[in-house]
């Protein structure tokens, strides 16, 4: 994964007119009697969703000579190697062929792979720094998770953080900072933090080394420690990894941060367990910053609008090559093993709740630092508080568009 696989949709003009075919030379339409597209006059949005929604309600339909005829034309019409709208349509497109193939498990293990392969520590953070210079899509989350665990553990001398998060820890350089200028005495932090498999042993040591340079440099009693898990995040032993709170995180006070974390464990259930056991830890905060997309339940729901839903997603999403195995989950993968599966605010809020965690209001002050970031970015990105009932937290807005949710939660305090 290298640089040169980011590309910013949103920071990117939007193309609405479909591209030259991309083969060479000129080619005759395949017989489409029910169209609902005029290539001439191009639909609002991107040019080719449409196309894409059609070839889905075929695939869905079994409407087998159908689907191929508009496999046929965005096949024609896309490219991996093209504009962001280019790619994104080939992406939907191998997912639909795959799903109609049945070979989404395989298709998943080779772009999985794939990914591994091009992974370094350098690649990582290039990648990560230029998403964070043209996009608050990540740092979004990382302000407000600092600033609610910065308060909630404001006065303790010993902290443990518990990072569950997918974003290689490019948020603790700017707490570490926010540690330093505290008044009194630093306080000692042990990170925990949980990388994937064998592929990241390599990632994690260095970030580890460079964030133990830097606690020094801003004096701060720093310990850091890595936990390689690959695989369902449900299934880590979280007793070993700072659970019983206080007690047995030897007396500091317990954060746990997930940033785009909870998408990650497959859907239903699942999900529920990962929360319940998240207040078995019993921590003094926990963060949930997540994407927001209505991407459907575990038992597949309605195939076209989940699909439909899946394109407005990924068209405000900065893709990467890893963009591709998650349109593949999506698309044609078991919904009920999906590990891509964005959902709504509200249903997140309300597993919390089913937990027993209650909202943690985000300060006047870390609404301040959020919109001050804000006013960093180009012209359409915004922040509002949830609409009634409120399901707590905020919402970064594309262009009025809700993408990421950022949250704290505290645990509910048993009944007298």
């Amino acid at each position: 994964m290298d640089s040169d696989d980011f590309s910013a949709a949103a920071a990117a003009a939007s193309s609405t007119t479909p591209p030259s075919p991309t083969r060479g030379g000129s080619f005759a339409l395949p017989h489409l009697p029910d169209l609902a597209v005029d290539l001439h006059t191009p639909p609002p949005g991107t040019w080719a969703t449409e196309l894409l929604l059609e070839c889905a309600a075929a695939v869905s339909g079994g409407a087998t000579a159908r689907a191929n005829e508009f496999m046929w034309l965005l096949n024609e019409l896309s490219s991996p190697y093209g504009d962001t709208h280019q790619r994104l349509t080939a992406y939907f497109l191998r997912a639909l062929l795959a799903l109609s193939s049945s070979s989404a498990e395989s298709s998943l293990r080779a772009l999985a792979a794939a990914v591994d392969r091009n992974r370094s520590f350098e690649s990582t953070r290039r990648t990560a720094l230029r998403f964070q210079e043209v996009s608050p899509w990540c740092t979004f989350g990382h302000v407000a998770s600092n600033g609610a665990i910065l308060e909630a553990l404001d006065g303790e001398p010993f902290l443990h953080i518990l990072d569950l998060s997918n974003t290689f820890c490019t948020q603790w350089p700017t707490f570490l900072e926010a540690l330093a200028t505290r008044s009194g005495d630093a306080p000692r932090l042990r990170l925990t933090a949980v990388f994937g498999g064998a592929a990241l042993h390599q990632v994690a040591k260095e970030i580890g080394a460079r964030l133990k340079k830097f606690a020094r440099l801003m004096g701060i009693p720093f310990d850091f420690h890595a936990v390689h898990h690959d695989g369902d995040p449900a299934e880590l032993d979280f007793d070993s990894l700072g659970g019983g709170g206080a007690a047995a995180s030897g007396g500091a006070g317990l954060a746990v941060n997930c940033v785009n974390t909870l998408h990650g464990v497959p859907s239903g259930e699942r999900r529920d367990a990962m929360a319940a056991a998240l207040r078995r830890l019993r921590p003094k905060i926990v963060t949930v910053v997540e994407e927001v997309a209505d991407l459907g339940p575990e038992g597949g729901g309605d195939f076209v609008r989940s699909f439909g839903e899946s394109l407005r997603f990924f068209a405000a999403l900065a893709l990467e090559r890893a963009a591709e195995r998650a349109i593949m989950d999506l698309v044609a993968g078991d919904p009920a093993r999906s590990t891509e599966r964005r959902e709504t605010a509200a249903r997140w809020s309300q597993r919390m709740r089913a937990a027993g965690f209650s909202p943690l209001p985000l300060s006047d002050d870390v609404v301040d630092d959020l919109s001050a970031l804000l006013k960093r970015y180009r012209e359409g990105w915004s922040m509002a508080p949830p609409p009634p009932p409120p399901p707590a937290g905020t919402f970064l807005l594309w262009k009025e568009q809700p993408v990421v949710w950022a949250s704290a939660w505290k645990p509910t305090p048993p009944p007298h």
